[in-house]
């Protein structure tokens, strides 16, 4: 049973949003959330304040700064002290108010750049990170280990999930800081309401990249919040990885893009393959439902319906 009250934090993200759908259908879970002008989790004197008077029994660490290649390469102090100092204040402040599950939400990006393919999670800190998410890397290392150290030293339900690249409902869209998946949706929807006869996209288009959707995140994230000995961090992902040419192929012709599409080998092309090994999720218990091209096309659909309401995420 998860454990109510349950505080979202970053409820009004993709992940956070998701994990609140899901706990609505629940009965009998209270879900607090705060926007961030309510509550600003980067200062620590807010953040114990808010916890010493609601006192969750379950927190669910969704808040992050993120963003693509090209926001994390331009805004790596950002990247680094924004979450380092989200998640400082809310493990700490969780642990002196008596929160009894603590499940904090990082990413695969935490594995080095040259990590053995499919990426188990023992190859954590095993070699160097890639470059252009270093900064985000580490600050959500360092989460993932902060609560390591808990359980081990206070024998505290702290752990983590690691999930692949996420996409679906609610994502953002920014032209320059968004993800691979809702960037070239933007883009081919764009170029085809232009008339547009070329898209140019960054990089070979040759890495190799997974796709998750996040409402099977949100699953994964209820499901272990329910284990009684969880690991302390585990891949979350559906070990199948497509290219990104191949998925710029398959979200053209979701959106209905006909026109030719480029590539720039001058712009940066990332990790060349991030595949996980979600065997250790998969012996729990769970597994994920939604295949790529369904996911896309429902994820398609919802762009359409947040710009057509002018709820478009674009920061």
């Amino acid at each position: 049973m998860i454990e109510s009250p349950v505080f979202v934090a970053g409820h009004g993200g993709m992940v956070g949003s998701a994990v609140c759908r899901r706990l609505a259908s629940i009965p009998g879970i209270e879900v607090i959330t705060r926007t961030r002008k309510e509550l600003d989790l980067c200062e620590e004197s807010q953040v114990n304040e808010f916890f010493s008077k609601n006192r969750p029994s379950t927190v669910i660490f969704a808040s992050a700064k993120v963003g693509g290649i090209h926001a994390n390469k331009t805004f790596p102090v950002e990247f680094l002290s924004d979450n380092l100092r989200q998640e400082l204040a809310t493990i700490h402040a969780s642990y002196r108010n008596g929160v009894r599950r603590f499940l904090f939400l990082g990413s695969t990006c935490i594995y080095p750049r040259m990590a053995a393919q499919p990426i188990k999670e023992q190859e954590l800190l095993s070699s160097p990170l890639e470059q252009t998410n270093e900064a985000y890397a580490l600050a959500k290392i360092a989460g993932l280990k902060l609560c390591q150290y808990f359980r081990q030293q206070y024998g505290v339900m702290y752990h983590s999930a690691m999930p692949t690249n996420l996409y679906g409902p609610g994502d953002n869209y920014h032209p320059d800081h968004s993800h691979v998946l809702p960037g070239l949706i933007r883009r081919f929807h764009e170029a085809k309401i232009r008339g547009d006869e070329t898209v140019t996209m960054w990089g070979t288009g040759t890495p190799l990249r997974e796709f998750l959707h996040v409402d099977d995140l949100a699953e994964a994230i209820l499901h272990l919040c329910q284990l009684d000995n969880p690991p302390d961090w585990v891949n979350v992902g559906t070990s199948v990885d497509v290219s990104i040419l191949d998925l710029a192929h398959l979200v053209a012709k979701t959106v209905g893009f006909t026109g030719k599409i480029l590539t720039d080998p001058t712009k940066p092309d990332g990790t060349p393959r991030k595949l996980t090994d979600t065997t250790l999720i998969r012996s729990t218990g769970w597994a994920p439902k939604i295949v790529l091209e369904r996911g896309i096309v429902s994820t398609y659909e919802c762009f359409l319906k947040e710009q057509g309401a002018g709820d478009l995420r674009s920061k």
